[in-house]
């Protein structure tokens, strides 16, 4: 990707708007800033008009003249650097700076290293360091869809003035790790015909990875190159908040920064009363002061019926929030408007990851307590899936009005958006808080050494373990499968699976090398959402698995006949039992199906068939 300046000078009532300042604010408040360029997107005459936009925040940004002007503030506010141009002035920043440290937590199947800036008020440059001075640390991570990039501009411009524009005293308090581009291959694969629905910048990087995997689905699993060093970094440098910055699509609306959370009926609900009654309350008045609109991470129940309510999310480990939630990690999911422009989102972003670290800072003993108690709470029950439900409670929605039409184009009715507000009131609220699957918690998981990549998986997301160094028997719970459900397509590199479960006593010879799980640990909840097949993202439903599913030892007909007669013959209960089968219709006119019913009960069956390796141990 180049830096790119459209030089179209095309009018269009869909242009990002010039700069403007409230009234009672302009003696304050009135910006000396670069020329804001007339641009026309490519995608601008496809997409629901926007009113201009103006606020207090805008006096973040620095005047053509001055030295560390970013390149999203040099090139008119609808452009964002390409990955060289964003290391090279990352490089010259921190080579600037006492308070910066540039590091590199591995590289990208591409070969790119993926950056990130330690900004420490003692310097730190590495996790111990960080973590001798004592302070909450903040990791602010952009890019994870590289064409949601809008915090990789907000986090250059809040590293600018916490280094040279009188904002150090943030540091006072709160570390920050930034990762400006997650996804660095993608990154590189911009251009302006990227993200259809999205209001710039102008060239934009693609959303999945060079091996077309969606990072944003990949967190439990971890497939990805740079999933793993993420999750590795996580492990190292033990950040106590998680901000993962996007950019949503979907309805229009009035909001320009949305974000969510864990909800209050999963894994983390301390960690969720602190962002719901501390975080939350402080970062909306923050954005609010500075002329945005702040709102919850909602979702239509149907983008052509306002009236039918909106949803709250209730997120598996495969996403970051969902993720955070299962390790007991602070996770807030950023999610600015497409639809709004990029200047408008930039700002939007630095306000909330400023206020953050002001939040950070002033409640850090709260938030670290917060943490502890959801770590080492060990429910004795763990809930696998949910269902919705109506929630008591509606809410008020600053909506944008709409039209249906009749579309010429496909013969369906479609969403006409006015951009003109409107206030959806009392809307009804759904929410996937209701239980469906519930678990008990074991003391422990066995795993046979042989599922080394299930192995390997869980000890990349930090998740303690020991080894058997002999043959031990033990005695516990085994799954066995039936009807088992693979999908029918690939899905972010794998073949899904589902099945029914039953659950029988087992005793067993486990060989040396097997790795023994306890649950009473701090990641003890997300082992249990790896490791009990039902759940939503289990390493089960991501097929890892699924090699127990095949039948690798068969028997010929004509071994069958004489074996089933035998068998019969020595067993006047399985004659009775064969009996009571073929009062089944179907069975009876089914000769595979009769023949497969004693092999299946002679000691010649492969007794594994469809059962999980993973034994679960209760007390």
């Amino acid at each position: 990707m180049r830096r790119f300046l459209l030089a179209s000078l095309m009018v269009s009532p869909l242009l990002i708007c010039s700069t403007f300042t409230h009234a009672d604010d302009a003696a304050s408040s009135t910006p000396i800033v670069a020329t804001e360029h007339t641009a026309h997107f490519e995608n601008d005459n496809i997409l629901p008009p926007i009113h201009p936009w103006s606020g207090a925040s805008e006096t973040l940004l620095l005047s053509a003249d001055q030295p560390w002007i970013t390149p999203f503030e040099q090139n008119g506010y609808v452009s964002s650097p390409n990955y060289h141009d964003t290391v090279q002035w990352l490089n010259k920043l921190v080579d600037s700076s006492d308070v910066l440290q540039l590091v590199s937590i591995g590289k990208s199947p591409q070969g790119r290293d993926i950056w990130m800036i330690v900004a420490s008020q003692d310097g730190a440059s590495t996790a111990q360091a960080l973590s001798d001075n004592g302070k909450a640390t903040v990791l602010v991570q952009a890019g994870i869809h590289a064409g949601e990039i809008d915090g990789k501009d907000a986090g250059m411009m809040l590293l600018r003035d916490i280094s040279h524009n009188h904002k150090r005293e943030l540091l006072e308090n709160v570390n920050l790790l930034f990762i400006p581009i997650f996804s660095v291959d993608a990154h590189e694969r911009s251009s302006k015909f990227n993200r259809v629905n999205q209001r710039g910048p102008v060239n934009m990087g693609w959303r999945t990875t060079a091996k077309n995997l969606n990072l944003n689905r990949d967190y439990a699993k971890a497939d990805a190159l740079e999933m793993q060093h993420l999750i590795r970094t996580i492990n190292i440098w033990q950040p106590d908040l998680y901000i993962d910055v996007h950019v949503t699509d979907g309805i229009d609306y009035q909001y320009d920064v949305t974000f969510g959370y864990n909800v209050a009926q999963g894994y983390s609900p301390s960690i969720f009363k602190w962002l719901e009654t501390i975080y939350r309350p402080e970062v909306e008045q923050a954005l609010t002061e500075q002329g945005h609109i702040p709102g919850p991470l909602v979702f239509a129940n149907d983008n052509t019926d306002m009236s039918k309510g909106i949803s709250l999310w209730n997120p598996s480990p495969r996403f970051s929030n969902g993720y955070g939630d299962a390790r007991h990690l602070p996770t807030i999911l950023i999610e600015n408007h497409s639809l709004k422009p990029y200047k408008q989102r930039v700002l939007g972003t630095y306000v909330m990851l400023e206020q953050t670290l002001k939040t950070v800072a002033q409640n850090s003993t709260k938030l670290k307590s917060a943490i502890n108690e959801d770590k080492y709470r060990n429910p004795s029950k763990l809930t696998l899936s949910w269902e919705n439900q109506t929630l008591a409670q509606g809410r008020d929605f600053k909506g944008i009005d709409y039209r249906i039409e009749q579309s010429p184009i496909s013969g369906d009715k479609v969403v006409r958006w006015t951009g003109e507000p409107k206030l959806y009131k009392n809307l009804p609220v759904v929410a996937n808080t209701k239980p469906i699957v519930t678990v008990t918690r074991p003391v422990a998981y066995y795993i046979p050494p042989q599922w080394a990549d299930v192995i390997d998986r869980l000890a990349l997301h930090g998740i303690r373990m020991t080894r058997l160094n002999q043959v031990t028997t033990v005695t516990a719970q085994q799954y066995q499968f039936s009807e088992p459900m693979f999908s029918s397509a690939d899905y972010e590199g794998h073949q899904t699976v589902t099945a029914n479960t039953s659950i029988n006593k087992v005793t067993t010879d486990l060989p040396a090398g097997t790795v023994r799980i306890l649950t009473d640990q701090p990641l003890g909840d997300l082992a249990m959402l790896l490791l009990e097949p039902q759940a939503e993202d289990s390493l089960f439903y991501w097929g890892f698995f699924n090699p127990i599913f095949t039948r690798t030892e068969y028997i010929e007909d004509y071994a069958v006949e004489p074996l089933a007669a035998k068998m019969l013959q020595e067993s006047p209960g399985l004659q009775a039992e064969f009996n009571l089968a073929l009062k089944n219709p179907d069975f009876a006119k089914d000769s595979e199906a009769r023949l497969r019913w004693f092999y299946e009960r002679s000691p010649y069956y492969d007794k594994q068939y469809m059962k999980y390796p993973v034994l679960r141990v209760s007390k």
